[in-house]
C-alpha cells in the first residue's frame, strides 16, 4: 500500500490529532532539545511536477549519446535481438527477487538454471553459479575460492583490466592474501617472469583472454606452467570471443570468470551488469552465490532447487564463503535469453564480424602517418595504436562529428589509443572514422 502525504496544514493537524499529538514537534520529544535544529532548513522552496520535469530534462540533455562507437575497454556495444527486451521486460520477470522459498520460486530457479547451463556450455566448465555482481567481483571471488592455508599468494597479470585489478586488491587487502603482479612483455603476460613467481605458496594465477590491450594470451603455455606449480588457473574471458576462441576449459583453466554485459545487456550508464563464474566439478563447493540444480518432485515432475548456497543469509555466518546478496537474476535471464536467441551460429557470427572488422580498421588506420599498432601479437576485436598528436584533441574532433573514438590510455601507454570494433560497426562507419582522422591529422 502506498503512503499518504497530507497536502494542507489542516490535514496535518487532523492526522496529528488522530494519534494524540498537537504539533509536529511532539513527534520528536525523544530527541534532546539541545541537539534539535529549531529552525527551518536552509533549502529552496519545493517545485511543481512540471518544473522538476523541465529541470531534469535540461540535465539529461547534457548527456552525449553516440551512434557511432569505437570504444570498449570492458563495456561493449553489441546488437541485441528485440526478443531479449520483449521477454525480460515482462512484469513477472522484472519483479522476481531472491528465491528464498525454492518450492514456490520454480520460475526464477529455472531461469537461473538455464543461465548456469549456458555459461557451462560457453566456458566448457562443469558447473556455474549465479548472482555475481560483475566481472571484477567474479575475479576477486575466484581468488578466495583458491586460497588455502599454505597458499595465500595470488598472481595477477598486469594485462588484466585495471578496474578488475583494483577490485582484487580491495578484496584481498583485508583477507591476508598477497597480490603479486606478473609483468608483461609486448602486450602479453611475460612467461619468463611468471615462471619465477609461481611457487608452492601460490594459490592461483589470473589472466585475461583477450587481455586489456586486446592481445590474445598464450593461455595453453601459461596453463602448463601454472599446473606444474600446483596453483589454480583462473581465466577472465570475454563471452562473445568464446564464439570462435578456445574455451577456458580447453586452455586447462580451473575457474572461468568474466563480465556478462556483452550478452544482451545494454551499455546503460555503467550498469547494472553481470558477473559469471564457472569451475571444474572439484571446486564446485567453493563457488560463491547460489547454484540451482534440477530434480524431480514427489509426483515425478521436473523441479528446481537451490542445490548449494554459500552466502551468509542461507547458512551460518561463520561458515559463509561469500556475502553476495543482491539477486542478479534479471541480468542473468537477459544473458540467457540473448544466448538462446543468438544460438551457436549467431554467437560465432557476432565474434567473427567483430574480429574481422577490427582488423579492417587497424589496417586502414595504419595507412595514416603516425598511427601504428603498438603490439604485433594476435588480437580479437580490440587493439592499441600510437597517435600522431594530442590524443584528447583528436578524440575531441571525432566527438564533434558524433563519433566516440577509442579509449585514451595512460601511464606507460600515455599517448596511445585502445580501439574497439564489434559487429554493429559498419564498413561505412569505419571508413568515415578513417576519413575524419586523415583530415584532422594532416
Amino acid at each position: 500500500m502506498g503512503s499518504y502525504v497530507p497536502n494542507t496544514l489542516q490535514e496535518q493537524k487532523d492526522m496529528l490529532h488522530s494519534i494524540g499529538k498537537k504539533e509536529i514537534g511532539d513527534l520528536f520529544t525523544s530527541i534532546p532539545e539541545k541537539v534539535r535544529l529549531n529552525r527551518e532548513l536552509d533549502l529552496p522552496s519545493g517545485l511543481s511536477e512540471l518544473e522538476v520535469s523541465n529541470r531534469m530534462r535540461k540535465i539529461a540533455e547534457k548527456n552525449r549519446v553516440f551512434k557511432s562507437i569505437f570504444r570498449g575497454a570492458g563495456a561493449y556495444r553489441h546488437y541485441i535481438p528485440s526478443i531479449v527486451k520483449q521477454i525480460t521486460s515482462k512484469e513477472e520477470f522484472v519483479t522476481c527477487y531472491t528465491p528464498y522459498q525454492a518450492e514456490i520460486s520454480q520460475g526464477v530457479l529455472q531461469s537461473i538454471f538455464e543461465f548456469q547451463t549456458m555459461i557451462c556450455e560457453l566456458t566448457g566448465m562443469d558447473v556455474a553459479n549465479a548472482s555475481v555482481y560483475d566481472g571484477a567481483t567474479a575475479a576477486a571471488e575466484a581468488i578466495i575460492m583458491c586460497v588455502e592455508r599454505k597458499r595465500r599468494k595470488a598472481i595477477v597479470s598486469e594485462t588484466v583490466h585495471p578496474h578488475t585489478i583494483e577490485v582484487i586488491k580491495t578484496y584481498c587487502s583485508s583477507l591476508d592474501i598477497e597480490v603479486v603482479m606478473a609483468p608483461s612483455s609486448q602486450g602479453k603476460t611475460d612467461r619468463n617472469h611468471l615462471e619465477k613467481l609461481l611457487d608452492d605458496t601460490t594459490a592461483c594465477l589470473i589472466i585475461q583472454q583477450p587481455n586489456y590491450y586486446g592481445q590474445l594470451e598464450d593461455c595453453e603455455e601459461i596453463g602448463a606452467l601454472t599446473s606444474t606449480s600446483g596453483a589454480k588457473y583462473v581465466i577472465s574471458c570475454n563471452p562473445i570471443s568464446l564464439g570462435i576462441l578456445k574455451t577456458p576449459a580447453e586452455y586447462g583453466a580451473d575457474i572461468a570468470v568474466g563480465e556478462g554485459q556483452p550478452l544482451g545487456i545494454p551499455l546503460g550508464f555503467g550498469g547494472p551488469y553481470l558477473g559469471f563464474m564457472a569451475s571444474k566439478e572439484k571446486m564446485m563447493r567453493k563457488l560463491p552465490g547460489r547454484i540451482v540444480g534440477e530434480t524431480k518432485d514427489s509426483l515425478g515432475n521436473r523441479a528446481f532447487v537451490l542445490t548449494l548456497q554459500a552466502r551468509e543469509q542461507h547458512i551460518r555466518r561463520e561458515k559463509a564463503s561469500s556475502n553476495i546478496c543482491s539477486n542478479q537474476a534479471l541480468c542473468a535471464m537477459t544473458a540467457a535469453v540473448y544466448l538462446d536467441a543468438m544460438g551457436r551460429k549467431g554467437l560465432m557470427q557476432a565474434a567473427t564480424l567483430s574480429m574481422s572488422k577490427a582488423h579492417y580498421l587497424a589496417e586502414q588506420l595504419c595507412k595514416i602517418d603516425g598511427f601504428q599498432l603498438v603490439y604485433e601479437g594476435e588480437y580479437f576485436n580490440e587493439f592499441v595504436t600510437t597517435c600522431p598528436g594530442d590524443v584528447d584533441t583528436i578524440l575531441g574532433e571525432l566527438e564533434k562529428r558524433g563519433i566516440l573514438g577509442g579509449y585514451p590510455l595512460s601511464g606507460k601507454h600515455e599517448g596511445h589509443i585502445l580501439w574497439c570494433v564489434t559487429e554493429v560497426n559498419t564498413k561505412e562507419e569505419i571508413d568515415t572514422l578513417v576519413a575524419i582522422l586523415k583530415e584532422v591529422v594532416v
